[in-house]
């Protein structure tokens, strides 16, 4: 756990990329629930921003 949060502060690319993949993931399930509008509504920004920091952390040094 101490590697994952040391990757994080050091900005490596493992660990931003499983955050990042997190939220990607985290926005498909959103979008396809439903029971709440609200997660619905912020689904497409979450899957975009999830996108976007994928895109972004590809480039950090391992």
């Amino acid at each position: 756990m101490s590697d994952f949060f040391n990757g994080l502060f050091r900005l490596r690319r493992g660990a931003w990329e499983l955050v990042a993949s997190f939220l990607i993931a985290a926005g498909v399930v959103m979008l396809m629930q439903p029971f709440a509008l609200w997660m619905f509504s912020y689904s497409f920004v979450v899957t975009l921003v999830g996108t976007v920091m994928f895109i972004v952390v590809s480039h950090f040094p391992e």
